[in-house]
């Protein structure tokens, strides 16, 4: 018994030796030959700064504007924005009077009064506005401006007492707007200048009596502080009001 347990032991460690057979050896390939396949080269993607010292850029906020993680940092929040100033809808005039198709780009020659006048009935003035942008030739790229003056009627007092000013004391003339209260800002706004804009920044703006303006895509700066940090080539004036 102990010789065929033996003898069947040998057979077996005999077959699973038989099993493997021979290893089979790495046969290198040959390197391709023929047309290289065209990539296109790596992009170089421009390098955008999200802040200019404590004030966000309008790429930086528009950025955190649509993020799901730091919406919440800016949508609502006293922030500062720094940027030069593109665009006013109080440097044009509206084509009629009266501002009948009530758009939110120009001014209407009836909205241009002194303070204490009421506008017409008819007249469909907007609230005073500028946009501001990362650089001087953007006009896409621009994040409303509001809050700083309830109508153009502020602006034309605050221009006329800037003109009457003896020679270099023109920056020291102040109007307080007689509905939002606080002193307008003195240069008033204008193009070429670039500004901090210190304020409540949001996809709304509630402070205008005629409804809300809303703005999901680049938001909108109700503002509470204006910065001059670089000047404007030319002071702002509304239409029809002649240069010192």
């Amino acid at each position: 018994m102990k010789l065929l347990t033996a003898s069947l032991f040998i057979a077996l460690a005999a077959s699973t030796i038989g099993c493997g057979g021979d290893e089979v050896q790495y046969q290198p390939k040959p390197q391709m030959s023929g047309k290289k396949a065209s990539l296109p080269a790596v992009p170089t993607l421009p390098a955008k700064k999200k802040k200019e010292g404590d004030a966000y850029t309008v790429w930086g906020v528009t950025h955190e504007l649509r993020s799901r993680v730091h919406r919440e940092d800016v949508n609502g929040k006293k922030i500062s924005l720094i940027g030069y100033i593109v665009k006013t809808n109080y440097q044009q005039k509206c084509a009629d009077k009266n501002n009948t198709a009530n758009k939110d780009d120009c001014t209407p020659e009836c909205a241009v009064h002194k303070t204490g006048k009421a506008d017409p009935a008819e007249c469909k003035s907007p609230v005073p506005t500028f946009f501001i942008a990362d650089s001087k030739d953007e006009q896409k790229d621009m994040i409303a401006v509001m809050g700083w003056s309830s109508n153009f009627a502020q602006m034309f007092s605050l221009i006329e007492g800037i003109q009457r000013a003896p020679k270099g004391k023109e920056t020291e003339v102040k109007l307080a707007d007689e509905f939002w209260g606080g002193d307008l800002p003195n240069p008033l706004p204008a193009i070429g200048a670039k500004v901090k804009v210190t304020g409540i920044y949001g996809e709304t703006f509630t402070k205008a009596t005629s409804g809300a303006a809303t703005n999901p895509k680049y938001g909108i700066m109700t503002s509470e502080k204006i910065e001059q940090v670089e000047p404007a080539p030319e002071a702002a004036l509304l239409p029809g009001m002649k240069k010192r």
